[in-house]
């Protein structure tokens, strides 16, 4: 199955005047895919994750998340949806200071009706999978900002969903630690993961095996699927 598909999705935000930020983008994103959503600010490319994500609703288009369809499902069902198919990573990271790298793996598991000690035992599971194994009582101010990212990353997969799309998810970090984040998109990209990156970072997406490339609201370039640049 898809993970995810983006049909002619146009987005318009109703300002005076409207604005336009989306013109047409098409996309599909299968099992296992790792891959870059690359441009400049204002390009479309937050806008565009935000409708993949289906924290937005475009204009127009046709959006599937996992094989359903998102225009015919109510806010209930499509929250539902986003918890169970989608894992986020951000450039903030987003931890609560008042609670240990394991609690705050395991609130990822709040809304999946598992049990406490269900959710701390996956919690150490993920965490251990990114290399905090030794770092599950830490507090985030006890961390690195490269450690602090890992447990983000911990807590968009302790879900298992279908995709994890990760924003900037080195833009807070020095070149070593940003480093050391893409090699773990790499290994668990490895180990089965599908992860979408949004970044500015051309560098960055180079090195992924896919990159989509955003301009103007468009997709200029796609390496998995290339498509001629609408004018």
């Amino acid at each position: 199955m898809t993970v995810l598909e983006l049909r002619d999705v146009v987005k318009t935000y109703d300002t005076d005047p409207p604005t336009p930020v989306l013109h047409g983008v098409s996309l599909t994103v299968q099992p296992g895919e790792l891959l870059a959503v690359v441009g400049p600010s204002g390009s479309g490319k937050t806008t565009l994750m935000n409708i993949v994500g289906t924290l937005e609703r475009p204009t127009s288009g046709l959006v599937r998340v996992t094989g359903h369809d998102v225009s015919g499902l109510s806010d209930r069902d499509l929250s539902a949806l986003r918890g169970q198919a989608i894992g986020f990573v951000f450039q903030q990271f987003f931890l609560l200071s008042g609670m240990s790298a394991l609690d705050n793996v395991a609130d990822g598991l709040l809304y999946h009706g598992v049990s406490r000690s269900g959710r701390r035992h996956r919690a150490a599971e993920a965490l251990d999978r990114v290399g905090l194994g030794h770092r599950l009582s830490h507090h985030p101010q006890k961390l690195s900002g490269g450690e602090r990212q890992r447990v983000a990353i911990a807590r968009a997969l302790v879900g298992r969903p279908s995709v994890v799309l990760a924003d900037e998810p080195t833009g807070s970090l020095d070149s070593a630690s940003g480093e050391s984040i893409v090699a773990l998109l790499h290994e668990l990209h490895a180990g089965g993961a599908t992860i979408v990156v949004i970044t500015h970072d051309r560098e960055i997406a180079a090195g992924l095996p896919r990159q989509v490339t955003m301009r103007d609201g468009r997709i200029a370039q796609d390496t998995g699927a290339p498509l001629a640049v609408t004018r």
